[in-house]
């Protein structure tokens, strides 16, 4: 499986821009712009991957669904961050296992 990272370079490339580029458009959240060897070290993954709401940006910019991203940070989306009982749960992981052509196999 491709890292946060990866996928991140992948979508910025495909996209047509520079990581100074991206850096530029990306703000923290008390505003300040990301310097581009922040992003470096993220696309390399020397950093974990940023709080939601540069994830959320990161998407725009770089035109991609934050899912995906979400996806690959193993993080939950805010939407559905939400308190899941043990049946939403597997039902979850079952259609999510069916869209991925992935047999459930024994688990630890």
């Amino acid at each position: 499986m491709k890292t946060f990272g990866q996928v991140l370079r992948e979508a910025r490339k495909k996209a047509g821009l520079t990581q100074r580029e991206v850096a530029g458009r990306l703000r923290r959240q008390d505003g300040r712009p990301v310097d581009p060897p922040y992003l470096n070290a993220v696309e390399h993954d020397h950093r974990y991957p940023p709080e939601d709401f540069m994830i959320e940006q990161l998407a725009k910019i770089i035109g991609i669904s934050p899912d995906v991203l979400y996806f690959h940070a193993n993080r939950q989306p805010p939407d559905v961050k939400t308190e899941a009982g043990q049946a939403q749960v597997e039902a979850a992981y079952r259609a999510f296992r069916r869209a991925l052509g992935v047999k459930a196999g024994k688990r630890r």
